[in-house]
């Protein structure tokens, strides 16, 4: 986006190309028809930045049928519905109206604790667990409760009795499968399903698989896609064949073309060759233009179901900007105002961009006598398993993390992020990374409730890319002085937070 005027001689300056469309910005209708996919550009080397790594998640790429549109549903929260055909679909007021097995409703309500399915769950689940059991490509913001339904469609499409898989849903990071499972054995309890997971393969804890040293015969199988293909390639202990729905959680990331686009389609066409029905489900908060028509294009006859840009920016979350003079000064920021104005409200995640800032950062706090984790893509497996387990047991309250938990970690008790560093891309020209910050905000302000983020700016370059992720997504951030130790309290005061 244009920066400047042009120079001399011009009249005026040029007109700025339009920000780019997320997938919610698209009216879908009979353009639907002239949609083609676009090639990405080729990957350039990664950027090294000095002696340190970064954990970025994957930047996104680069016989059709009028579909039918359904409209827009309640103004707090705009979802719209397209669906491919003329299956009838009614909205849930309730668990029961999906029909249910009573098992699988006492998950819902003894072990969940959910009493009503949530604005996107009532409208999403009839399409889902609703024969003739259609495709799904679904984008809602963080926290609406899109694990639930997914998780939910694959135990009320599986037998309990047949012992082989029927179920799968892939996820782009370790702490997202193991959370993913988490959710599986609780809705599950009374069911008698049971869950294979590659976290508990590649650890030493003690499985809940039922199966984990020989052929998989858990109804329900999550992983990542390495060991997923592993397992159905060279060690072959997981068999497709009664596999009837696949999910893909953080779809965008999944189906990118330098994510793990290459994995994800050669297990689809694995699965598909043995199962001409298989019901796949797409489920995202973001999805880019290229990947939206890479996903429409590859996921035939699906139904659509997405909420508009404006509302994924999610207004219960408070954005704040704070101009700081030096990095010392992020440091001190963090240090003597934003933490104790914050230590009574819940658990702060802050976000830094590479490996070895993460490791910086963390020595500096600890040193001050601050009680924190952190976490990034350096460590074992057994290391990050530990941090989540002390972050989620509330024995700390400030995790350091670089993106590798940028994307789907749910913990109820975070009302705070802190960018330390603004996301950008890892490519030239560097521009901000517009979907990793939605994500990152999004680990506030869980299912509903109210959150705050912070943006910490130290020159020329934060502060341009901060104005252009207030331009992407139509809102303006308001500043806080850095060096006010009132004026971070007050406003989240002003938020509902302190």
């Amino acid at each position: 986006m244009a920066e400047q005027a042009a120079g001399a001689g011009s009249t005026a300056a040029p007109s700025p190309p339009p920000p780019k469309k997320l997938w919610a910005d698209v009216e879908f209708g009979d353009e639907l028809e002239a949609l083609t996919v676009t090639e990405p550009e080729k990957k350039p080397q990664q950027q090294e930045e000095e002696e340190d790594l970064v954990d970025t998640p994957p930047a996104e790429t680069g016989g059709s049928k009028t579909l039918k549109f359904v409209g827009a549903l309640e103004a707090e929260t705009e979802i719209k519905k397209v669906v491919a055909d003329d299956t009838p679909y009614t909205s849930a007021k309730s668990f029961e109206d999906l029909k249910l097995s009573p098992e699988l409703l006492q998950g819902l309500y003894s072990e969940m604790k959910f009493e009503k399915p949530s604005k996107i769950q009532a409208e999403t689940l009839p399409m889902i667990v609703t024969p003739p059991y259609k495709n799904l490509i679904a984008q809602a913001h963080n926290g609406s409760g899109k694990t639930t339904c997914f998780v939910l469609g694959m135990l009320s499409r599986v037998d309990p009795k047949m012992k082989a898989p029927q179920a799968l849903c892939v996820c782009p990071t370790r702490e997202l499968v193991i959370q993913n499972e988490e959710v599986v054995l609780r809705m599950a309890r009374y069911t008698g399903v049971t869950t294979a997971s590659t976290a508990n393969a590649d650890s030493n804890s003690l499985s809940t698989s039922s199966s984990r040293l020989g052929k998989i015969v858990d109804q329900v199988v999550i992983g990542t896609p390495g060991t997923l293909k592993r397992w159905m390639t060279k060690d072959r202990i997981l068999e497709t064949k009664h596999i009837k729905i696949l999910v893909f959680d953080e779809a965008d990331q999944m189906l990118a073309q330098d994510g793990f686009q290459d994995d994800s389609m050669r297990m689809l066409k694995n699965i598909e060759r043995s199962h001409v029905n298989l019901q796949v489900l797409l489920f995202s908060a973001t999805f880019s233009d290229q990947v939206k028509d890479f996903a429409m294009r590859t996921i035939p006859r699906a139904n659509y179901i997405f909420v508009e840009k404006e509302a994924l920016s999610l207004d219960v979350i408070k954005q704040y900007k704070i101009h700081c003079p030096t990095s010392s000064a992020k440091i001190d920021t963090l240090k003597d105002r934003i933490f104790p104005a914050a230590e009574k409200l819940g658990q702060s995640i802050i976000f830094v961009r590479t490996r070895g800032s993460a490791s910086e950062l963390h020595k500096r706090l600890e040193a001050d006598g601050h009680k924190c984790t952190s976490i990034q893509g350096g460590l074992t497996h057994e290391e990050r398993d530990r941090v989540i387990r002390e972050f989620r047991s509330g024995r700390t309250k400030i995790l350091i993390a670089t993106d590798v938990l940028a994307r789907g970690f749910d913990q109820a008790q975070v009302t705070l992020v802190v960018n330390y560093d603004i996301p950008v891309k890892n490519t030239h020209p560097y521009e901000p990374d517009y979907e990793t910050y939605l994500h990152r905000i999004g680990r506030s302000g869980r299912f509903g409730r109210k959150g705050a983020a912070f943006n910490l700016l130290v020159n020329e370059q934060d502060e341009r890319n901060l104005r252009k992720i207030e331009r992407h997504f139509n809102k303006m951030i308001p500043d806080v002085a850095w060096d006010d130790d009132n004026g971070i309290e007050q406003v989240l005061k002003d938020a509902g937070l302190a």
